[in-house]
């Protein structure tokens, strides 16, 4: 197994055990579990095959679903023992940020040859699968946490990309990626870095409904 495919199984897998853990969090049965885990895992990589135009990564090859079911049933049994099931949903979202972002934008770039599309595959290969997990999930979502995300997956891209346009081996771009990512999304949550928020007069409330007191 090359480096390269080693991320994409640990984006898949491990977006999938946050995806359980989300249903163990809302107490679903195993087949809430299934469902969550699965759609966590291969969210993101369904999105950009389907943006990419080439066939859907696990239709081509069964066993991403299988590794989503296996984190699932994993998780079914084990998630009792975890003391702080949401912050390790955090941390783990986070490593399968960085190595689905790389490679996404791995794919990308193969695929296009466009260093801006690799970027912006890498950026919803990474995020798309927690974003629609807290969704069904009904968990505040990541993206309206204060800590950085989106951005985090985005310059995990894009230092890939430069270290493969400067001629550094697949292997050694990826790492550059996927540690500049991590420690990006993993410093935003220990240290709460953020980007600069709009600080403008909040939003109005939507017609018909009142206003607070």
């Amino acid at each position: 197994m090359s480096a390269i495919t080693f991320l994409d199984y640990v984006g898949v897998t491990l977006f999938a055990v946050t995806g359980a853990l989300s249903a163990s969090r809302k107490q679903m049965d195993i087949i809430g579990f299934l469902f969550l885990a699965t759609v966590t895992g291969v969210g993101g990589g369904t999105a950009r095959d389907l943006i990419l135009d080439v066939p859907v990564f696990w239709v081509e090859q069964h066993l991403y679903i299988l590794v989503c079911a296996g984190a699932a049933v994993v998780t079914f049994f084990a998630a009792h023992l975890v003391e702080s099931r949401y912050k390790w949903l955090l941390w783990l979202d986070a490593i399968a940020l960085a190595a689905y972002g790389v490679f996404g934008a791995y794919k990308g770039l193969a695929i296009t040859g466009s260093p801006f599309v690799a970027v912006v595959m890498g950026m919803i290969t990474g995020t798309l699968g927690g974003i629609l997990r807290d969704l069904l999930a009904n968990e505040p979502s990541v993206l309206m946490r204060k800590e950085i995300y989106i951005t985090a997956a985005m310059a995990g891209a894009v230092c890939y990309i430069l270290a493969i346009a400067i001629g550094l081996p697949v292997i050694v771009a990826s790492g550059v990626g996927f540690v500049v990512a991590l420690c990006i999304r993993g410093g935003s949550l220990m240290f709460g870095w953020n980007l600069p928020p709009y600080k403008s007069r909040p939003g109005r409330p939507p017609p018909g409904r009142p206003t607070a007191v």
